[in-house]
């Protein structure tokens, strides 16, 4: 089991999603990046994640649809919405469909890094069944430590529990 934090991100900006790839794997994300709905949910049949990071409008399957599947199909991933063509009711739908966290681009990275982390301690929260209190203890335990290494702690403690 890999010691980073795996991400499948889906958006069709192709620039964009390279450009995102490459800045999360500088701080230490396994990154699976694809362009469609379609290959996402390849994808996530074919590898275990930890979270998506979706787009919401693209061609074909569009996000909304994604994370349906996603959340039908890996009950534990965390999905978080990334998209430029964002509205109240949307976040709203999203939300009910299960998203952990719905955010506008463009969105600064250490905005982005902090709801990957929590997204990340939402799913050790689920799949341990621990309480918002025994996740905030074992954060103790981290402190002074970057946003980066509490999720290696984090991370540890999943692969210690597999």
């Amino acid at each position: 089991m890999s010691e980073n934090i795996r991400l499948l991100i889906v958006d069709d900006e192709v620039r964009f999603l390279k450009t995102l790839k490459e800045r999360l794997e500088l701080r230490g994300f396994e990154v699976t990046a694809v362009t469609d709905g379609e290959r996402a949910i390849t994808a996530a049949r074919e590898a275990d994640y930890d979270v998506a990071l979706l787009d919401l409008k693209m061609p074909g399957m569009d996000g909304d649809e994604v994370l349906k599947v996603l959340k039908r199909e890996h009950p534990l991933i965390e999905v978080v919405i990334l998209t430029g063509h964002g509205s109240v009711e949307s976040a709203v739908d999203c939300t009910r469909a299960g998203s952990h966290s719905y955010l506008q681009k463009p969105c600064e990275t250490h905005k982005l890094m902090e709801v990957l982390k929590d997204a990340y301690h939402k799913r050790i929260q689920t799949r341990f069944d621990l309480g918002k209190e025994q996740v905030d203890e074992l954060l103790k335990v981290a402190t002074g430590e970057s946003p980066l290494g509490i999720i290696r702690r984090l991370k540890e403690l999943e692969r210690r529990r597999s």
